[in-house]
């Protein structure tokens, strides 16, 4: 990509935003390489910090590394996306922040994970336990359960332009909330700090566009 078109650190001082990593350092823990490849601003996309990078979203990667201990193979696709919201009006429009200077890093409404967790590495035909989530960029509550976010995979695709499973035949599915809790877990110094807070009251919004673009299970 040309250099008038990437980010910049500068673009994000004083933003207001974090800078979110898509694939988490944690996740790339076996070589110093590895991880140092995760900070490069082509793996970072502004985040809500507080409530959100730092909070639930760091919890939800958590959760993600967790299913290696059920699953032999787990794999994640992480991105942003830009949903629209329904105005007074009627009709769906889509509105979202631009940070830098001059303005060039584009702030995703929501973010999304879809998670592959395979029972088997060598099998052909082994099941595959999917789950599609979408969570909106503002603070969260750690009390949400994280069910509360998963959407069908093919409101993923149809919001991202992208296709995640379309290799993966329908009886090699399974749903992956109804084979694992879809909670996050939260260290009770960091449940404490949250008490009080809450969702945002538009962050329902794109949900439901979402929701509305896919089947439901």
């Amino acid at each position: 990509m040309p250099p008038m078109f990437r980010a910049k650190l500068a673009d994000y001082a004083r933003s207001g935003y974090d800078r979110g990593h898509q694939v988490p350092a944690a996740d790339a823990k076996w070589s110093q390489e590895a991880m140092n490849s995760t900070f490069v601003l082509s793996n970072m996309c502004p985040q809500v910090g507080d409530g959100f990078n730092r909070d639930y979203w760091a919890h939800f990667e958590e959760f993600c590394r967790e299913l290696v201990k059920r699953y032999p193979s787990v794999r994640v696709v992480t991105g942003p996306l830009y949903l629209p919201k329904q105005d007074a009006d009627g009709k769906w429009r889509v509105s979202y922040e631009v940070i830098g200077n001059p303005p060039n890093v584009a702030v995703p409404t929501h973010f999304y994970k879809v998670v592959f967790g395979e029972e088997s590495v060598d099998s052909p035909i082994g099941r595959v336990a999917l789950g599609a989530f979408v969570l909106p960029n503002t603070r969260i509550p750690n009390e949400k359960s994280l069910a509360d976010f998963e959407v069908p995979i093919e409101a993923v695709e149809r919001a991202s332009g992208l296709t995640f499973a379309e290799k993966l035949p329908i009886e090699r599915r399974k749903r992956l909330c109804q084979e694992v809790r879809c909670d996050i877990m939260v260290h009770e110094f960091d449940r404490a700090r949250q008490q009080g807070s809450v969702v945002n009251a538009g962050q329902k919004t794109g949900g439901q566009y979402v929701q509305q673009q896919g089947r439901k299970w």
